[in-house]
């Protein structure tokens, strides 16, 4: 923590009222070619500055060097970081109702309506709502990754082949399911799929195809199995310090919200494009990519029926949610809702996905009460 600190005050933290500085520091731990960083950080800090006149000027750490991932929820709350990206899987027992969410991860593989259900829900739920303020942020938008694949050192196609494998995993669900099939869960940082492929600690990573070029993953796993693994949402994309939000003036808070809005569009732009890149680029480069065979599918399916009928008292016994069910049904209905509204919608475009989110995950929010004390 002391290491933190002095790091933050040697960037120049700004702990003063937005009304005196604007000037702010904002951290994401993935690296800028990952879309979380890229559009969700480096090119929102452009957007946040031009939306505001130049009135708001973020200051972008990406990667590791200012925050770890397991550290992003403490910084943002001790104001080392006035924003950061933060999973909340890697903080299950501070954020319980996230992770209760989460749970779900495992039966959706479209990041579009994802991104704009989570944040509508995230910003509504007066439990999730709740929980943002126990921990000291504001909650202003979401992220959501891909379907994650397995990317792995030797082929995986099959129950046969996997059995005994090390999968690197994030969440509960998804591990479950991985020793129920005949592996190993590791839950490590997605920072540590590289090096832990290269040593041979772990034989396949699950995550975004578009990590084969992003974290150079093509080097080290060869072999990319198209089998849908869930998708991961929990935590804040942009998890403002509560005491540096108060300080912002009501129009501050409404160019953050604009530039939330956008930047949502961009992040599951640039990821689907990212995502075929990089099974292209893999291929060019000798690597392999298989459909997985029936009976890996076949334990996929049957799973995804299995946590949709326990996922209640997962909630309850897991996560300590009293009311699992209003909880899981209210995520449920609004992902439901997200998936008519872009039905006919073109989800390349990205001022028709800004537009849509502007009305109905920030039109009804007041930006001079949302997120005061």
């Amino acid at each position: 923590m002391k290491n933190m600190f002095r790091i933050a005050a040697l960037a120049g933290v700004i702990a003063a009222p937005a009304a005196a500085q604007t000037s702010f520091i904002a951290n994401s731990f993935y690296d800028a070619a990952v879309p979380m960083s890229g559009a969700g950080y480096v090119e929102w800090a452009e957007l946040v500055k031009e939306l505001s006149g130049g009135d708001l000027v973020p200051e972008v750490y990406t990667g590791t060097v200012l925050l770890a991932p397991r550290a992003a929820l403490q910084g943002a709350r001790d104001n080392v970081a006035q924003v950061v990206h933060h999973a909340a899987i890697y903080t299950p027992s501070e954020l319980p109702v996230a992770n209760a969410v989460q749970e779900l991860g495992f039966n959706y593989s479209d990041p579009v309506p994802t991104i704009f259900a989570v944040a509508e829900f995230s910003m509504h739920n007066p439990e999730q709502l709740a929980e943002w303020k126990d921990n000291g942020i504001v909650y202003l938008g979401a992220y959501s990754t891909p379907a994650y694949v397995l990317m792995c050192s030797s082929p995986v196609r099959n129950l046969e082949e996997f059995k005994g494998k090390r999968i690197r995993t994030a969440g509960s669900a998804v591990s479950v399911w991985v020793e129920e099939a005949g592996g190993i869960p590791v839950n490590v940082p997605s920072s540590e799929m590289y090096t832990g492929l290269e040593r041979g600690t772990l034989d396949c990573a699950t995550n975004s195809a578009s990590d084969l070029v992003d974290r150079s993953l093509m080097e080290v796993a060869k072999h990319t199995t198209l089998l849908s693994t869930g998708m991961y949402w929990s935590g804040p994309q942009w998890g403002f310090n509560r005491a540096f939000w108060n300080g912002l003036t009501p129009d501050q808070r409404k160019v953050l919200m604009e530039a939330s809005a956008r930047s949502m569009a961009r992040i599951v732009i640039a990821y689907n494009e990212k995502v075929q890149a990089g099974l292209d680029k893999a291929a060019e480069a000798g690597g392999n990519t298989y459909e997985p065979e029936e009976d890996l599918a076949a334990s996929v399916a049957a799973f995804r029926e299995k946590s949709l009928a326990s996922v209640y008292e997962t909630a309850r016994t897991q996560h300590g949610i009293e009311n699992a069910e209003a909880l899981i049904d209210s995520f449920r209905a609004t992902m439901t809702k997200w998936e008519e509204l872009l039905a006919n919608v073109d989800t390349t475009d990205e001022d028709a996905l800004t537009a849509l989110a502007m009305k109905e995950v920030y039109g009804d929010i007041d930006p001079a009460t949302y997120g005061t004390d």
